[in-house]
């Protein structure tokens, strides 16, 4: 049984649902720890490895230009969300501030409380995917990755690190805290990459 807040979809709605989801109209909060607790002011997102070593405080990215954009998430654990918005700095916009060394070819997300999910830099530097700060016209709230996380919609939501803290460039793919405990090292949620037998 699904329950009232989650719903068969009627199809695919015309691409939209992955095999194997629910449509919710809840954002239901999925977290494995402690919710770490930084005030906006304390933000502050390192990189390092394969780019050469800056930090970008929460005043530089406020300072950068700001985007909206509206688009569905999937969460591995079956539920998807239609028509989310979500505003902060586009990763590429992100990427115009920051110089790669030869040989980068993935980046390790880092974030406060020490999670860590990988990414190639295919997926990562994408138009759509944000630094987000807000969540449908309200400051994200800490539950959900606030004062600042990573949105990734094309890719399960393990992949959209909340709390976001660093950005480590690498020169292969490792896996980050999930994909080291059995998810997938990519996690398409429209070929169901959920866990690394799949």
């Amino acid at each position: 049984m699904l329950g009232k807040f989650f719903k068969k979809p009627d199809g695919d709605m015309g691409g939209r649902v992955p095999p194997g989801q629910a449509l919710t109209t809840r954002f239901p909060v999925l977290t494995y720890g402690p919710t770490p607790r930084i005030e906006p002011n304390n933000v502050e997102i390192r990189v390092w490895g394969l780019a050469e070593e800056t930090r970008f405080t929460w005043d530089d990215l406020m300072a950068m230009p700001q985007t909206t954009h509206t688009y569905d998430i999937h969460c591995v654990t079956h539920w998807s969300k239609f028509d989310t918005a979500w505003t902060g700095v586009t990763v590429p916009e992100l990427m115009k501030r920051v110089t790669l060394k030869p040989g980068a070819t993935h980046v390790m997300i880092h974030s406060y409380g020490g999670y860590t999910t990988n990414l190639s830099l295919e997926d990562f530097v994408r138009d759509l995917n944000l630094l987000a700060h807000t969540f449908d016209g309200a400051p994200l709230e800490t539950d959900h990755g606030g004062p600042m996380r990573l949105v990734v919609p094309h890719l399960y939501f393990w992949k959209s690190a909340k709390w976001i803290s660093g950005l480590e460039f690498m020169p292969h793919d490792e896996p980050g805290f999930w994909e080291r405990n059995g998810y997938h090292l990519r996690g398409d949620p429209f070929k169901e990459e959920r866990y690394d037998d799949d």
